[in-house]
């Protein structure tokens, strides 16, 4: 029986596959969620040991499951790492240097994510000073939280989600074509 557990939260499903697939074999268990509920859910229910968060997640994003985590001393202390193929996304909302949590630019390889996940749990164990996000940052989860009540910006919401799902997809199959054009032309 696997005693250790590692949330895998990514909205493609490749890309959960590949994450566990580079995985060494071990005494662990790999939970899989295909958006940002789905994987606070499964934070809350199954206490992982190690977290892989992509930074851009349909329904709840995963910016908002980061602050989630900062924001809960007992989830501060699992070990995270944030996976995305735009840095610069990351770097608007969270600055460098990366002090409590790894970061890795997709596509990667598994060399890359071992050495992310060794550096994630190393950053888990640094003592906090003060909580975080920033003070405004859960403003702007709490004015969300009210303005999604009404049912046409759910919609809205919804349909921006999934858009933003399709563009995710097609900026992760290009990654991969442009991957597999250079190792062709090695």
């Amino acid at each position: 029986m696997a005693t250790n557990k590692i949330l895998v939260i990514d909205d493609s499903g490749v890309i959960r596959r590949t994450v566990k697939d580079m995985l060494p074999a071990g005494n662990f268990e790999v939970l899989e969620a295909k958006d940002g509920v789905e994987g606070l859910n499964l934070i809350r229910q199954q206490h992982p040991n190690l977290i892989m968060l992509d930074f851009i997640l349909p329904k709840v994003s995963g910016w908002e499951v980061f602050q989630q985590i900062q924001v809960q001393p007992e989830l501060q202390q699992i070990p995270l790492v944030v996976m995305s193929g735009r840095k610069e996304e990351v770097t608007q909302k969270i600055s460098e240097p990366f002090e409590y949590f790894e970061f890795i630019e997709k596509p990667f390889d598994k060399k890359v994510l071992i050495a992310a996940i060794k550096s994630a749990m190393t950053k888990a164990k640094k003592p906090r000073l003060s909580p975080q996000p920033e003070p405004t940052a859960p403003k702007k989860s709490d004015e969300t939280a009210q303005v999604t009540t009404s049912p046409e910006i759910q919609q809205l919401n919804d349909k921006i989600a999934k858009m933003q799902a399709e563009i995710d997809s097609l900026k992760k199959q290009l990654a991969q074509v442009v991957t597999l054009i250079k190792q062709k032309l090695k």
